[in-house]
C-alpha cells in the first residue's frame, strides 16, 4: 500500500515496533499500536503526536485472542479502520542454559506463533469486506533454517514465514496485500541480551526505514541484510548433514529465566 493512513503496530512499546510507529508518524495519519508496557507505549504515542500523528494505545498481549479482536472490533465500531497491520510483537529464547524446557517452547509459540495469527485475523476479516489493505507479519532470517541455538525460536519464525507466503495467495482476490519480513540482527532489546557478537546488526531505525520503503510496493517478502540473507539461504539449501556440524558450533541465546 503505497499511503497507509490507519495502521496497527504490535509490539510497539520498543524495539523495532517501536521504531516503525515512529517512522510511519506524520500529519495524517492514525495509529494504533499496543504493547505489554503502558508507560513505554504512552512513551512512543508522545513521540509520534509530536509529528502530527493520531495515536490510540492498548495494553494488550497478543496471546490473548478475545482481547485483541474485540479491540479491532472496537475500532471500526467507532467509525475506524485500518490500512496497514504490523504483527510484529515477538519474544526469543535459546538453549544456551542447557536443554530447552518446554515451557519456553510453549511460550515462545504461544506469542510468535499465535500472537500473529490472533493480529492478523480480526483486522483481515474487515480489510476482506472492504476489498483493500496489507498485512505484514515479522518473520526472522532464523525462519529459513533451525537453528540449535534456538530451536523454537527458529521453528516460531518459519511457521508464521510459511504461513504469510500462503496468506499472499489466497487474499489477493480480496485486494488484500501481504508481505513477510525476515530481517536479521537488529539492535532492540531483545538482542541487547546476546552475548555473542551478531554479524550486520542493524540500528532499529534503519530497519525501519528499510521495511517501509520497501512495504510500499506490496512486496511478498523484504529479507536483509543481504549478505546474512545470502548465508542463511545458503544454509537452508543444503542438507542438515553437510551443516549441522557448523551449526552446532554457533555461540548459544540465553533461555528464558524462570
Amino acid at each position: 500500500m503505497k499511503k497507509p493512513r490507519n495502521i496497527l503496530i504490535t509490539g510497539a512499546s520498543s524495539g523495532l515496533g517501536m521504531a516503525l510507529a515512529i517512522q510511519y508518524a506524520k500529519k495524517g495519519v492514525h495509529l494504533y499500536i499496543t504493547g505489554r508496557s503502558h508507560k513505554r507505549l504512552l512513551d512512543v504515542k508522545k513521540i509520534c503526536a509530536q509529528k502530527g500523528a493520531t495515536v490510540d494505545e492498548k495494553v494488550i498481549d497478543v496471546v490473548d485472542a478475545k482481547k485483541f479482536a474485540a479491540w479491532v472490533d472496537a475500532i471500526y465500531a467507532a467509525g475506524g479502520k485500518i490500512d496497514l497491520v504490523i504483527a510484529n510483537a515477538g519474544i526469543s529464547a535459546g538453549t544456551a542454559g542447557g536443554v530447552e524446557s518446554l515451557q519456553q517452547v510453549k511460550k515462545i509459540f504461544a506469542t510468535n506463533i499465535d500472537g500473529v495469527i490472533n493480529t492478523i485475523h480480526p483486522v483481515i476479516q474487515y480489510m476482506a469486506q472492504e476489498k483493500e489493505g496489507q498485512v505484514v507479519i515479522i518473520s526472522s532470517l532464523a525462519g529459513y533454517r533451525g537453528l540449535p541455538s534456538s530451536p523454537a525460536y527458529s521453528a516460531s519464525k518459519a511457521a508464521v514465514k510459511i504461513y504469510g507466503e500462503g496468506l499472499r495467495g489466497s487474499l489477493a482476490k480480496y485486494g488484500i496485500g501481504v508481505t513477510v519480513v525476515t530481517p536479521g540482527y537488529i539492535k532492540t532489546p531483545m538482542t541487547d541480551v546476546n552475548t555473542f557478537k551478531m554479524p550486520f546488526l542493524m540500528d532499529a531505525k534503519k530497519a525501519a526505514q528499510l521495511i517501509v520503503r520497501k512495504l510500499s510496493n506490496n512486496p511478498s517478502r523484504i529479507a536483509f541484510p543481504f549478505g546474512l540473507y545470502f548465508v542463511v539461504w545458503l544454509l537452508s539449501v543444503f542438507p542438515p548433514c553437510c551443516t549441522d556440524w557448523l551449526l552446532m558450533r554457533l555461540p548459544g541465546k540465553a533461555g528464558m529465566s524462570d
